[in-house]
Order: C-alpha cells, then sequence, then structure tokens
C-alpha cells in the first residue's frame, strides 16, 4: 500500500515532468515552426488572412505546385552566397577557439599553481574586462583598425572576439585545473617529467572534458556574435548572424525574408548536432567544474 510520502513524491514527479514538457515545446515550438515554414512562400510564412496557410501552404501550391519549396534555401545559399558567410564563420569560430583555449589552458593551468597574490589580481581584473559590454571593446579598437588600413579584415574580427573571450575561458579553465590535485604534477615530475610534460601528458587528459566544455561556450560566443562582427566586418567578409540580419531588410530597403528563414535553420541545425555529439563531455565538464574536489 503507498504511503503518503510515496503519493507526494509520485505528484512532485509528476508536476516536475509536465513543467519540463511545456517548456521543451515552448522552447522548441518557434524552431520548428520557422523550420517548418522555411519551405514555404513568404506569402504563407507570414499570411495575415489565414495562419493555417503557413500550414497547408495554399499559396506555395499555387505558386510552386507543390506544397513545399527549397526556394528560400536556394536563394539564400546560390543566390545570395550565404556559402560564402559560413565559410568566415568557420574561419572565424575556428580561429578564436583554437586561440582561446590555447591561451586559456596554459593561462588557467599557470593560475591554478601560482602560489602568489597576483594570480588573484589578474583573476579579478579578467572579470571585470568580461563583464565590459562587447561595444566598449569594439570602439576602442575602431580608430586603430581604420588608421592602419585593417577594418574589415576577418583577422581583426578574431582578434577581438578572442580579447572578449579570453576572461571567460580563463576563469574557467582555471576552476577546471583547481580541482585537478597538485600531487599528479609532483608525481610525474617525480618520474622525470619537466612541468610542461606533466602538465601536456598527465594534467590535459584528467581535463579533457573540460576543455571541451569551455571549448564549446567559446564557440557560441564566436558562432553567434553580432555586435563585432557588425561593425567590425566589411560586407565580402560578413559572418552569417550579420548576413541574416541584412537579409531582413529595414524600414527603407524591402528584405528577403523567406532567404533569412532558410538561413536561420542553416545557422541553427549545426548547434543541435554539436551538443548532441558532445552532451557526455559537456555535462561530465560542468559537473567537475562545479565543485572543487
Amino acid at each position: 500500500m503507498a504511503t503518503k510520502a510515496d503519493t507526494r513524491l509520485t505528484v512532485g514527479k509528476t508536476i516536475s515532468y509536465a513543467l519540463v514538457a511545456l517548456w521543451l515545446i515552448i522552447a522548441a515550438f518557434p524552431f520548428f515552426w520557422t523550420f517548418w515554414g522555411s519551405f514555404k512562400v513568404q506569402a504563407d510564412f507570414l499570411s495575415k488572412a489565414d495562419w493555417m496557410n503557413a500550414l497547408t501552404g495554399a499559396n506555395t501550391i499555387e505558386q510552386t505546385g507543390s506544397a513545399f519549396t527549397g526556394a528560400g534555401y536556394h536563394g539564400a545559399w546560390v543566390l545570395e552566397g550565404f556559402w560564402q558567410n559560413a565559410l568566415n564563420t568557420g574561419v572565424v569560430v575556428f580561429s578564436v577557439v583554437v586561440i582561446s583555449l590555447t591561451i586559456g589552458t596554459l593561462g588557467g593551468y599557470a593560475l591554478a599553481r601560482s602560489g602568489f597574490r597576483y594570480a588573484f589580481w589578474i583573476l579579478m581584473a579578467a572579470l571585470v574586462f568580461r563583464a565590459m559590454p562587447h561595444i566598449t571593446l569594439v570602439s576602442g579598437y575602431m580608430l586603430p583598425f581604420f588608421e592602419w588600413n585593417i577594418w574589415g579584415l576577418l583577422p581583426t574580427t578574431i582578434i577581438v572576439l578572442v580579447a572578449i573571450n579570453q576572461p571567460f575561458t580563463l576563469w574557467m579553465l582555471h576552476s577546471f585545473f583547481l580541482n585537478i590535485p597538485k600531487d599528479l604534477d609532483e608525481s610525474a615530475m617525480v618520474d622525470g617529467c619537466t612541468r610542461f610534460q606533466a602538465f601536456r601528458h598527465v594534467i590535459v587528459p584528467v581535463m579533457w572534458p573540460g576543455v571541451i566544455t569551455t571549448g564549446l561556450f567559446s564557440f557560441l560566443l564566436a558562432y553567434n556574435d553580432f555586435t563585432v562582427t557588425a561593425m567590425l566586418l566589411s560586407d565580402e567578409n560578413e559572418t552569417i548572424i550579420p548576413a541574416i540580419n541584412s537579409f531582413m531588410g529595414t524600414t527603407q530597403v524591402e528584405g528577403k525574408i523567406m532567404y533569412a528563414v532558410a538561413a536561420v535553420v542553416s545557422a541553427t541545425a549545426p548547434l543541435f548536432v554539436l551538443i548532441l555529439f558532445f552532451q557526455r563531455q559537456i555535462v561530465s565538464g560542468l559537473t567537475a567544474g562545479a565543485v572543487k574536489g
């Protein structure tokens, strides 16, 4: 016979599952609606007469002869050259992640193993810079970039994004290194390793989930950035987020809405794949960094 405690536990689980399911529906609906609408024409996707047109594709059938069309994807990727924006994004993201992780891993390890008080003040300074609005750093770089005639290039944007991302990377990796006992370093050096060899062959493999977790957050910062990339990149070097914004148009210029919708779906899909592929490392990395051992 079920006790009152068991009944309360069952009710609590049911409510929790219901709330999680509700949250998933609310969070996932915009993406699935956008994904569905990306295969329609604008008259259906933004229909004011009947929202059911977005489901049935009445205007899509009338214009194309089918309930679904890939015109939005063809227009974005082929006619507007969205593939070039995706390539630019790949270069920026790869560079930012590699540079940030390299500096952050070495710096985080040095600060975690340092017994000097200046390590604390370096981390505090990094936290202050991380809290600053992105526009502050961008405005500081604008004048020298113009004077040196390097505005609009991908390397300049990479420099700024690394500067913005580095404090976060330093803090996160520093916390992971604190969770690794110093005995591992000392044992490796007793066995004949140098400090760097101990770091490379012993410490890094142990905290690999933390590196992957930090790298993912660095990836998301560079991948989703709009402020820095919109202000520092020329039209031919645009990344995907500013390019999608340009598809939307303005109050003075008519946009290409369905190109933007298709580009949004194209830009979001890789994120789902990335999260699913690295989910175990992300969870273990966040767990390892949450509690100091």
